[in-house]
């Protein structure tokens, strides 16, 4: 059944891409978004060497929405009366939350954008829904478990957020819980890991690796390479969170949807070797707020929503160094 989804944020990396997957599957999405993080202006800076190129796919973005007829309201979701006016007059069946500081590096440097972007987006959007009991869809991060006690997580495993990017994603999934408690709103919460893929600009670390290789550029590495993550291709997150728009029995849970595999950091270094020549590699000493995480159980999402992802690093890894350098062969 056709539906009609509003995605707050939805102008980012996770949004965009899900933006235009459900429109190829026959729904309604539109985006809500002020275009305040990640945006063309944060790219301007002579500093920043690939800054031609992140304003490209910023770009390519923007071009992909409107070639596919996407709505878009450029308005700032932490404003009340903003927010609240689109949701009134497009009164959508599900509301997506990705309004969000898209990297704990930054969360932890600009802790108050953290706060403003993430919770006070939140507190609009619940403060909407409470009334119309509209589904919400929220955005965690595999962050929320802090240091892996063992290899894998479940859904069921305490959590224990280091740093303040995690402590404001785990805020979000209590206060989801808590007016779910009090107004019987439904909500579904999304615990992703690792993401790459296809226009990402937050040079998350799949990221960085293609684009120091490309720029002859040595590749640095937190630790000796063998710490693991559970790395998710873009493809396979749009496809879980979809799923959880169309299935009841997404209602009221949370669900880790990654690939369900964790691999060390040097499985990347060796597929990108088939890529480029004579990679160097300088090793640094971890970071001491990024816990050591591994694999996050999906055994519940297979179950529940019928979820399975197709993209090992193998296959997705590939597909984005390929698609990284033809994007960055037209610029």
């Amino acid at each position: 059944m056709k539906k009609k989804i509003a995605l707050v944020g939805g102008g980012g990396f996770i949004g965009h891409n899900l933006a235009l997957e459900l429109k190829s599957r026959g729904h309604e999405p539109y985006i809500i978004d002020s275009f305040s993080v990640n945006n063309i202006l944060n790219f301007t800076d002579k500093d920043i060497i690939n800054r031609k190129f992140y304003r490209s796919i910023l770009n390519s973005r923007i071009d992909l929405l409107n070639k596919n007829e996407i709505q878009i309201f450029v308005e700032d979701a932490r404003l009340y009366h903003q927010l609240g006016r689109v949701l009134n007059e497009t009164k959508p069946d599900i509301i997506v939350q990705l309004a969000a500081v898209s990297h704990a590096n930054k969360s932890n440097k600009t802790p108050h954008d953290t706060f403003d972007h993430s919770l006070r987006t939140l507190e609009n959007v619940l403060d909407f829904a409470k009334l119309t009991k509209t589904h919400i869809i929220y955005m965690s991060s595999s962050m929320v478990y802090g240091d892996f006690k063992n290899d894998e997580v479940d859904e069921k495993t305490k959590c224990n957020p280091k740093g303040i990017y995690a402590a404001v994603k785990l805020s979000g999934e209590m206060i989801l819980k808590s007016y779910n408690q009090v107004f019987e709103l439904p909500y579904t919460i999304i615990r992703p890991s690792a993401l790459y893929g296809e226009r990402c600009v937050s040079r998350r670390v799949g990221q960085i690796f293609i684009e120091n290789l490309l720029s002859n550029k040595e590749i640095t590495i937190s630790g000796k390479g063998d710490e693991k993550l559970d790395f998710t291709y873009i493809k396979d997150l749009i496809n879980g969170i979809i799923l959880c728009c169309e299935k009841n029995e997404a209602k009221n849970e949370t669900f880790n949807i990654t690939y369900g595999n964790s691999r060390k950091i040097n499985s990347l270094i060796d597929i990108l070797s088939n890529h480029f020549d004579n990679i160097k590699i300088v090793n640094k000493e971890r970071d001491k707020l990024v816990p050591k995480r591994g694999t996050l159980s999906i055994e519940k999402a297979k179950k529940l929503l019928g979820y399975n992802p197709s993209y090992p690093i193998e296959v997705g890894y590939e597909e984005y160094i390929k698609w990284y350098k033809s994007f960055s062969n037209k610029i």
